[in-house]
């Protein structure tokens, strides 16, 4: 039906309700019946619905119509595994012909794995750059709907509009990208509403099923997740997602590209080394990275610096790291207790790695009403047995430290416990504890006495150690509480010259 045609149809339709009504007509027995008809016309014609947000691909991102701002390989810092494993993929897809003549069965769907921020959204930009192909792009939740047949609907309709587009701007090639595929791709059968969501995989499963490398239009399905345990095997077996690449957590020299990408466009002091803040950025992903220099350029700003210096990143990290600055007010008994805390930490850090205390604080952010930062070491991936007990000595300190000094503790150590009965569990899974090796499913109560023994052998080490310390623990806590912080090298100094004296 024509617009004008339907203009008439619509114009005729409330010129008929209008007249009914000046005539006497009671309309009211006709409202509900009438608007139950519009709403399964509007449901059924695909049209968007105020009460599910769209049924059609209006939720979807095409990018401007396929066209996306210019995102490059070199763009992307930190992943040149990730990034050669996928260029290798995408060399089919953009040398077709060639692939043909060696007889290589084109890919269908690469896979994008790996932890939040990493970068996954960058590279399909990049592929769709690259191979010059319409790019296409949505979330795995705009699919689920709870009206049936709806996500796959929307499936069909997006594979449809992407051969649409790229015929429409004359490309070859066409990349879809599903964000959060793990919501749409989950395992069959798991879900409550398990035949809606079995629907719309198996829409999907038969969209990639279709792609045909005849076809003028050759389409490139690229998935993200984070959960790539969750996902259905159907849709990862070859012919579908052929290739699954990681795209890990960069390593120091990764972190050390990012950051150097991410501060072109910011004046750096000379004093800062980002070879350095690489180096104690350890976990931080690349979006926690480019964060990090946006903060410290916020840093700058506010103490009205011209260039960002060394300070405003140190700022920054500790912010990234544990939040932003709290209002709490604590009270002088509380602040005691804080800082005879944060002390304890710090002496055994030192004890357990020496030159580990990068700083030392009572100022509270975020949950923390206090807090030790550590120096940088070497990315480590595996620990021996006596590290993780170090580690654990470390958590226990803060506890310890208060029973010494206050003959109580608080329960500003709950994160400490929980962190230390992590690194405990650890040890028992690897067999590093006196269980020897042992299976992953160990009884609990086996588990748990087991873990409660390796923390209380850790506090009575601990506790031996900073009972011949009181004295300094007390002195080094004046000074802190009295300039709410210090970094390491001022505390490394204060505690070599309150032994000596001691």
């Amino acid at each position: 039906m024509g617009k004008s045609l339907k203009e008439i149809v619509v114009g005729s339709g409330a010129a008929l309700v209008l007249l009914a009504f000046l005539l006497g007509f009671d309309l009211s027995v006709f409202i509900l019946p009438v608007s139950l008809v519009v709403l399964l016309g509007l449901i059924l014609s695909g049209r968007t619905s105020p009460l599910q947000g769209g049924i059609g691909l209006s939720g979807l991102n095409s990018g401007d119509d396929g066209k996306i701002a210019v995102v490059t390989f070199g763009d992307i810092g930190g992943q040149d595994v990730a990034k050669r494993e996928f260029l290798e993929a995408l060399t089919f897809l953009k040398e077709s012909e060639k692939s043909a003549q060696l007889g290589i069965r084109p890919l269908k769907g690469v896979l994008l794995a790996g932890p939040p921020g990493t970068g996954k959204t960058l590279m399909a930009k990049a592929a769709a750059n690259y191979t010059d192909s319409v790019f296409l792009s949505a979330s795995g939740s705009q699919f689920v709907q709870m009206y049936a047949g709806v996500g796959a609907s929307r499936v069909r309709q997006l594979f449809k509009q992407a051969r649409t587009l790229a015929e429409q701007e004359k490309k070859s090639s066409a990349i879809v990208f599903i964000d959060e595929i793990d919501v749409l791709g989950a395992k069959r059968g798991k879900n409550h509403n398990h035949m809606e969501y079995d629907q719309t995989l198996n829409e999907l499963l038969t969209q990639i099923d279709g792609v045909k490398s005849e076809h003028p239009v050759k389409i490139l399905v690229v998935g993200a997740t984070n959960r790539s345990d969750l996902l259905d095997p159907a849709l990862l077996r070859p012919g579908r997602f052929d290739r699954v690449v990681q795209v890990d957590l960069p390593d120091k020299r990764g972190r050390c590209q990012i950051l150097g990408i991410h501060a072109k466009n910011k004046p750096l002091s000379p004093e800062v080394d980002l070879e350095q803040v690489a180096a104690e950025t350890y976990g931080f992903s690349g979006a926690h990275l480019e964060n990090l220099l946006n903060e410290a350029a916020i840093n700058a700003l506010r103490k009205n610096h011209n260039q960002i210096q060394p300070g405003d990143i140190r700022d920054a990290i500790e912010k990234v790291m544990l939040g932003e600055k709290s209002n709490r007010s604590p009270q002088k008994a509380e602040l005691e207790r804080v800082a005879y805390h944060e002390v304890g930490h710090a002496i055994i850090s030192e004890r357990v790695r020496p030159g580990a205390v990068a700083s030392i604080t009572i100022t509270s952010r975020n949950n923390a009403l206090g807090y030790i930062r550590q120096n940088p070491q070497a990315d480590q991936y595996l620990y021996t047995k006596d590290q993780l007990v170090g580690a654990i000595q470390v958590c226990v300190a803060g506890a310890v430290s208060e029973e010494l000094i206050l003959g109580q503790r608080s329960t500003g150590a709950v994160g400490d416990i929980e962190q230390a009965t992590d690194l405990a569990k650890r040890m028992v899974i690897a067999g590093l504890s006196p269980l020897g090796i042992v299976g992953a499913d160990v009884p609990g109560d086996i588990l748990h006495g087991t873990i409660a023994q390796i923390i209380k052998e850790q506090e009575l080490e601990v506790k031996t150690v900073l009972a011949n310390s009181v004295e300094v623990i007390k002195e080094i806590a004046s000074c802190l509480l009295s300039q709410e912080s210090m970094d390491g090298d001022e505390f490394r100094a204060l505690l070599k010259a309150v032994e000596q004296v001691s």
